[in-house]
């Protein structure tokens, strides 16, 4: 009911994932996607999953070069247009042809692009703290400051970005020691290629029922760079008053549940309780 394994991308690099799926066993489970953010791993939804493992298969995805995903070589080329074909490739070697998609951030990023390129895979795109693109934001220049400082003590300098001033310090500590596993020239590498995109007048593509949560104390850019999604066809907005960038990490329960209720009001597949 809960396990981790590894899959071969189709440029031969080792992808690791991890699958919770408590749903009943005698009725197929629709698949629930978490992507996450830069820096960032399949364990930063640890708390999300009790609330959608009972309705969903969860299926959460480690990108490449993060978490127990393997490090791409610091020679080789990285593209969008890979990082989205990781995403279809999964879903592929798991036998599935449509998922719902939650994207965190970067993880967003993904999830948009897959949406507008490959709508046929994408049933429904959950945004948490994801614009069309990170070109609009000072994410340039963390670079310099990660180089001089690290990973870790970037982050740490900068934390009020990320998670309220009254987070549990359990959390902030447990933060940076995961974020400080993943290798600073990679990452980067991963948010100047992040920061290099907008497709703000591109994201009428996106055409599936779409829930956009918004921090409304945004660190990262601005709220103002989430107004194109309300061109969307089919688009609910919802914004966290106040609150800093890493939603999904400061209100990971809160976070759940939107997906969870925003699911169920939209489709009938699956209703346990």
């Amino acid at each position: 009911m809960s396990a981790e394994a590894r899959f071969s991308t189709s440029d031969g690099l080792s992808l690791a994932y991890a699958i919770d799926d408590f749903s009943d066993p005698w009725r197929p489970a629709p698949t629930l996607l978490l992507l996450h953010a830069a820096m960032g791993s399949a364990r930063r939804y640890f708390a999300w999953v009790p609330h959608l493992c009972r309705d969903w298969r969860v299926v959460r995805l480690d990108l490449r070069g993060h978490g127990r995903s393997q490090l791409p070589a610091p020679d080789a080329p990285l593209t969008l247009e890979r990082l989205v074909q990781d995403v279809a490739e999964l879903l592929d070697h798991l036998g599935v042809a449509q998922a719902h998609i939650v994207g965190n951030s970067a993880g967003g990023y993904l999830g948009q692009q897959l949406a507008m390129t490959r709508p046929e895979r994408v049933a429904s795109l959950a945004l948490f703290g994801s614009t069309p693109g990170l070109k609009n934001s000072q994410a340039p220049t963390w670079i310099p400051q990660i180089e001089q400082k690290g990973l870790r003590g970037f982050l740490a300098e900068t934390i009020s970005d990320r998670l309220p001033a009254d987070a549990d310090p359990g959390l902030v500590t447990w933060f940076l020691d995961e974020a400080a596993k993943n290798d600073p020239a990679y990452i980067a590498k991963f948010v100047l290629l992040m920061a290099s995109y907008d497709w703000s007048d591109e994201v009428e593509q996106i055409h599936c029922p779409t829930l956009v949560v918004v921090p409304g104390g945004e660190t990262v850019g601005s709220v103002a760079n989430y107004e194109p999604f309300r061109r969307l066809a089919d688009v609910e907005f919802r914004i966290y008053d106040g609150m800093p960038h890493n939603i999904c990490d400061a209100a990971p329960d809160r976070c759940a549940i939107d997906v969870r209720d925003f699911l169920r009001r939209r489709f009938a597949e699956r209703a346990t309780g």
